[in-house]
């Protein structure tokens, strides 16, 4: 007892020595481990950097020109009113947790639908949001499934959403009317955790449903509600096609649809449904369409393509011109035509969505130069009206300088390319970088704001490229395919091809390099740390895979079947063998340089167990090694004292091993 006392006294010493000198202590939900004292002074000096904003679309009231924004004033992500463009963002939740999505009631708007989990760990539950009362029921188990993909009928009264209920891996189609629980009723029990609602038919008896194989194989579905009856659409044969739906034409005589059927890139379609004839519409746009949207009396639809990174939005008039033979027994090709949307800046664009006159969109956008924020866009008058302009902490983005496309050759002759944030102008000589790799692995880094990482450009003079090795999307799904299964080094060699890249370039010091990345990009960042150590000065590994072998055996079961398309079927002794060469939890004495290691505790993705082994292995071998795990967190931090408190210690951390 007396020595617990001492204990307990000797703590509370310490705290008041670390507050008196100015020490930022991890609050009680961060484990840190190796992590030097933080003082307060660097708090003040980031402050600008971390007190920027940024707001998404959320939904349009059905009957007012308003909208629910997503923007965080607190810790977290939360559901903000706005009644006007430029207006007041008036806050309606105030959890804790952040809010995911949310969806008018589509005819009244007396009610709204919204996703929230617990602590990151993905497991969203549907809550409904009374607007006169101002209270929220939840519609779901709570907590125990995964559940989204909320798809409204026509009529307004029941949504079709998706369930991992039934058994934690396969997600199910279910139907509810929101505003009687006990409606729930389970329309489809299906195999896999790739299946969600694409949209429904014009009379609301039918479903249109996708299922998602991998990120190049995806099929589409009709479910018919008075039988029950599952019919496959397309592809009518196995094909590694990627088809995904929109929604049903005017006349449901046709779907619009999304594949990349007999090209490198994803096309916008026409299904007809009679004769099973597809009608390809974007063939001269040789870029991905990655979405797209009906309005809600059919006869609009919009698009956005990703090209090289880059956004870009069209409009397109659903009226078909029939072309061809129209005799007896021919088959007449419908086109249709549409035009880029003019005025809007250079940038990356979010979701879009109809307003219900059909008249504008509302789109989320963020550029290099400024944060994502929400604007709509009218059809007629192609005007762009901004309706939030998020505050951006002090910051002057006058001085930021619009990112560069690079592109090097990789160790096969392949062609990788990236963008380069170049440090401030201000700073002279050869510039420290960090490579950030993303995540996906089929993710895409695009030129978008730096927010916090400004930092790092105006204040440290690092200069930071974020390269798009093989395996990224956007480029194809030839290029999409390279880094599958044992070709998985491969995308890491990209990264050495690239560190001989920075060697030649006159403003990068090439013995000054950081490899970061998280998620796929943080199993990039320790794969680099093994092979290229010697070229590297230390490594940063967010959420990332240290072995697929064990991976695989502790992600959440409904995605496991998804993420062996992509690395591989661990229960194939060959591809596990493959797997424990290339982890770079077996190679941890060919880490010579300092690393540091993020993890939510709740991630469902890649699990704890993946750092924590990773970190223990690492400090039996003597290495350095700092540690940060949120216990409130999941796949990367969404909290914004946690988030907080990793940028302090990077900057630490990159002070003591890149800058030095």
């Amino acid at each position: 007892m007396k020595n617990r006392l001492s204990l307990f006294i000797f703590s509370a010493l310490l705290g008041n020595l670390f507050a008196q000198q100015g020490i930022i202590q991890p609050s009680e939900n961060l484990v840190a481990e190796g992590i030097p004292a933080i003082s307060s002074i660097l708090a003040a000096e980031v402050k600008n950097y971390t007190e920027s904003r940024s707001a998404s679309f959320a939904s349009w009231h059905p009957t007012k020109k308003e909208m629910l924004i997503s923007t965080r004033f607190a810790n977290s992500n939360q559901l903000h009113y706005v009644a006007m463009p430029g207006g007041d963002r008036k806050q309606i939740t105030f959890f804790d947790e952040p809010i995911s999505a949310a969806t008018y009631e589509p005819i009244n708007g007396n009610y709204f639908l919204y996703l929230k989990d617990m602590g990151g760990n993905e497991f969203s539950q549907i809550y409904r949001y009374d607007v006169t009362t101002k209270k929220s029921a939840l519609l779901t188990d709570g907590g125990k499934s995964q559940n989204g993909g909320i798809n409204w009928n026509n009529k307004g009264d029941k949504i079709a959403y998706a369930s991992t209920k039934r058994n934690g891996k396969d997600r199910d189609i279910y139907l509810l009317n929101p505003l009687d629980g006990a409606s729930e009723k389970s329309l489809l029990e299906v195999d896999g955790g790739g299946w969600g609602i694409s949209g429904w038919s014009n009379d609301d008896t039918k479903l249109l449903l996708g299922e998602y194989l991998s990120v190049n194989e995806s099929r589409i579905y009709v479910l018919d509600l008075a039988t029950g009856t599952k019919t496959r659409l397309l592809p009518e044969k196995d094909e590694r096609t990627t088809y995904s739906a929109l929604e049903y034409s005017k006349d449901d005589k046709g779907i619009f649809i999304i594949t990349n059927k007999d090209n490198e890139f994803n096309r916008l379609a026409y299904y007809d449904v009679a004769t099973k004839k597809i009608s390809y519409i974007t063939s001269s746009i040789p870029w991905d369409v990655e979405s797209a949207t009906i309005c809600k009396d059919k006869t609009q639809l919009t698009f956005i393509t990703n090209e090289n990174g880059l956004s870009k939005l069209y409009i397109m008039s659903t009226a078909a011109i029939i072309s061809g033979p129209t005799g007896k027994g021919s088959s007449p090709t419908p086109r249709f035509s549409y035009v880029e949307a003019t005025g809007i800046p250079t940038g990356v664009i979010g979701g879009i969505s109809w307003r219900n006159d059909s008249q504008s969109i509302a789109l989320t956008l963020t550029t290099y130069n400024s944060s994502s924020d929400v604007f709509e866009y009218k059809i007629a008058s192609k005007e762009l009206i901004r309706w939030t302009e998020s505050e951006l902490g002090g910051l002057d983005v006058s001085t930021l300088q619009e990112p560069q496309l690079i592109s090097w050759k990789s160790f096969d002759g392949k062609m990788i390319s990236g963008y380069l944030y170049k440090a401030s102008s201000k700073f002279t000589g050869k510039r420290p970088v960090i490579i950030s790799i993303h995540g996906g692995p089929e993710g895409q880094s695009r030129p978008t704001f730096q927010g916090r990482l400004n930092y790092y450009l105006n204040e440290l003079g690092i200069s930071i490229i974020y390269p798009n090795v093989r395996g990224s999307a956007g480029y194809g799904k030839t290029f999409l395919d390279m880094d599958n299964g044992f070709l998985r080094e491969e995308s890491v060699k990209d990264i050495g091809s690239l560190i001989d890249w920075i060697a030649t370039n006159a403003d990068l010091d090439k013995d000054r390099i950081m490899v970061s990345g998280g998620s796929y990009g943080g199993y990039m960042s320790l794969a680099v740390s093994c092979m290229y150590s010697a070229k590297i000065r230390c490594a940063i590994d967010v959420v990332g895979i240290s072995n697929f072998n064990t991976f695989m055996k502790n992600t959440e079961a409904y995605r496991r079947d998804l993420r062996r398309v992509e690395y591989g079927n661990e229960q194939d002794p060959k591809m596990a063998e493959f797997f424990e060469k290339i982890a770079p939890l077996n190679q941890v004495e060919k880490i010579k340089k300092p690393l540091f290691i993020v993890q939510g505790g709740n991630d469902p993705r890649v699990p704890l167990s993946e750092a924590e082994q990773m970190k223990n292995k690492i400090k039996q071998a003597g290495g350095t090694v700092w540690y940060l795990m949120a216990k409130d967190e999941g796949h990367g931090f969404k909290k914004k004292n946690n988030i907080d408190f990793q940028f302090y210690a990077t900057i630490e951390f990159v002070k003591q091993y890149l800058l030095k």
